[in-house]
Formats: C-alpha cells, sequence, structure tokens
C-alpha cells in the first residue's frame, strides 16, 4: 500500500497516531505486546518509516545491564560477561549502566532503580533471575534482550551459548576416550543454561545406551542459585561434567582434598573457558563460549529493538567450541 501513514497504522490496530510512532520508535509508554503488534501491522500495510534509518546511525542508546548478584564477582563468568559487553557498547557509540539484582529485588518484585527512574533506553538481562521478575521486567515499556538465558513465556530476545551441543560434545568425547560411568554436576532446575548442558549430557549417554546412576548427578547449587556443599556418591564414577568452569574447579578442589587425583584417579570438564582454563593444574578440558559474538548480538538486538519496526521475538544460538587440555585421560573400556 502507497503512502501508508502513522494514522493509517493506528485506526489498522485501534490506537492513536502518537502511540503507533511510540512504538516505532521504541520509546517508553507502549507495552511489548503492543509494540510487537503495531510492528506487525506496519510492516504488513508496507510502512517505511523515512527516519529509521537516520536514528539507527546516530541515536545513542543509554543500556542498563542487569545482573543478579549471586551470579557476579570480580573473578565470575558474569564478570567477564558484563566488561565484554559494557566495551561492544561503547564501541558502538552507546552508554552501559550496570545494576545487580539483590534476593530482596526478586523475591519482593521490586523494579531495578535504572528502570523506575527513566534512565534507560533499553534492557539487557544478563544471567537468569526468577520466572516471575522476568515476566515483571517484560511487561516494562521498554525493549529487552536475555543474554545466556532463554524463557519461553516472555516476549524478548535472547543470545545464548551452544549449551546443548556443547556438552554433547564433551561427553561424546569423554565416551570415546573409554569412560562409560560418567556424572553431572550441576542443579539443572536453577536456569535455562544448566538446563541445557544438562540435557546435552543426558543425550549422548541415551544415543550411546549408557546408564546414568541418580546418585551421580550432584547439584552444585540450590533453586535460589545459593551454592551447595557438592554430595558426592560413594562409588565414584570415572569421569564428571560440569555445569560450568567454576564449579569444575571446586569439584576439583574437593577431589584433592579427599586424597584423589585429577586425571588419574577422575576425569574432569568444565563449560565456559573464561579463565582459559589456566588458573591452576590441572589445565581445564572446558567448552568455550564465545563472549564476543554473543554481546556483539545482544548489542545488535537492542540497537534494532530501539530503532524502528521490528522482526517477532526470537532466540539466537551462538557456537562455541571445546578446548581440550589436562583434566581428563583416556581410560581402557574394561577400567
Amino acid at each position: 500500500m502507497a503512502n501508508v501513514t502513522m494514522r493509517d497504522i493506528g485506526k489498522q490496530v485501534g490506537v492513536s497516531a502518537v502511540t503507533v510512532s511510540k512504538a516505532l520508535a521504541g520509546k517508553s509508554g507502549v507495552s511489548e505486546e503492543m509494540r510487537q503488534r503495531i510492528v506487525q501491522v506496519a510492516e504488513e500495510m508496507g510502512y517505511v518509516n523515512p527516519n529509521a534509518l537516520q536514528n539507527q546511525q546516530t541515536r545513542k542508546l543509554d543500556v542498563g545491564i542487569l545482573v543478579p548478584d549471586h551470579f557476579f564477582s570480580g573473578d565470575s563468568f558474569y564478570f567477564t560477561f558484563y566488561r565484554q559487553l559494557a566495551q561492544e557498547l561503547s564501541d558502538a557509540g552507546h552508554f552501559a549502566l550496570m545494576e545487580l539484582l539483590t534476593k530482596e529485588n526478586d523475591a519482593h518484585l521490586a523494579l531495578p532503580h535504572l528502570v523506575r527512574s527513566r534512565r534507560v533506553d533499553a534492557l539487557i538481562l544478563l544471567g537468569q533471575p526468577s520466572r516471575a521478575y522476568v515476566q515483571m521486567i517484560v511487561k516494562q515499556p521498554l525493549p529487552v534482550v536475555f543474554l545466556d538465558f532463554f524463557d519461553e513465556h516472555a516476549a524478548a530476545d535472547a543470545v545464548v551459548g551452544d549449551n546443548t551441543y556443547g556438552t554433547f560434545r564433551l561427553t561424546n568425547h569423554l565416551i570415546k576416550n573409554g569412560h562409560r560411568d560418567i556424572g553431572f554436576v550441576g542443579n539443572y532446575r536453577a536456569t535455562s543454561s544448566i538446563m541445557d548442558r544438562y540435557l546435552g549430557f543426558f543425550r549422548a549417554m541415551l544415543a550411546q545406551g549408557l546408564p546414568i546412576r541418580q546418585e551421580c548427578i550432584v547439584s552444585d547449587r540450590d533453586d535460589e542459585g545459593r551454592d551447595l556443599p557438592l554430595a558426592l556418591p560413594e562409588k565414584l564414577p570415572t569421569a564428571f561434567v560440569c555445569n560450568c568452569d567454576v564449579v569444575a574447579r571446586r569439584l576439583i578442589d574437593q577431589l584433592h582434598a579427599q586424597g584423589l587425583r585429577v586425571p588419574e584417579d577422575v576425569s574432569v570438564v568444565g563449560f565456559d573457558d573464561f579463565t582459559m582454563g589456566n588458573n591452576e593444574p590441572p589445565a581445564l578440558t572446558t567448552f568455550q563460549v564465545d563472549f564476543r559474538s554473543m554481546a556483539q548480538l545482544a548489542v545488535k538486538l537492542v540497537t534494532d529493538r530501539c530503532n524502528g519496526p521490528q522482526r517477532p521475538c526470537g532466540r539466537v544460538v551462538v557456537s562455541g567450541r571445546p578446548i581440550y587440555r589436562d583434566s581428563e585421560r583416556a581410560i581402557p573400556v574394561e577400567e
């Protein structure tokens, strides 16, 4: 349709031209559900925003980065991720404002200060809070991107690592090296990323017809993310797949404290590679997450959401690669 105006779109949707303008510009005052409806109708009617390209090239954004505080410390995976994300935003000419979400924020569904004060144009949620908190965040009149997790019930874009395929490859590597009794360390109920990593482990074991001993599925944290002691089985498996490198190091320390050697007695693999496997021996076999590509994609999605007509929300999976080091070994099948 030629010469489609915002007024035409508003009549079709049943809202004012002002609401259409706000929705197409990614401004506050329009729910995400209504924004997506307006964008869809605008695209169907063939509307072309004459300012979209200029806005995309020139608009500088204040982007809020929300991180649950139990994920965040000076040497954590998420601190490394935040630094990369802030750098990518800066390189793109935007500004990063970080706020830590406390357990009290989550429990009481308290809006972040950055949202209440209307200081930001968009949000990147780095790390997964409770489902109720996620639902509250996506109802705010701001574009939202999830980074390192996905919620199928929330209307928001998500950028995740290749979690399922990553642990599938690591587990298959152990199986090819003779391991038949393999455990998993991580609470798969805690986050979608840990669930996906557990499913990759489970799929590899299932594909090879190998049994999984329930006592070898070891929880590393409770459902709220608080660390738990690693309750290892009396009869240890020959190898453990851990949901992240930090947990792999915790496990190795505990095995050493019990007088066991890694990998001579038990093989251990991690996930993330944010420390490059080099804090202390043995160097850790792991699956390397592509931090930079994930951060770049999150910035692009946020920018696109703030600068005109949109596509429907979706999930982007960023590939990584296994890194084989010294924390696992091949064993004869009969071991």
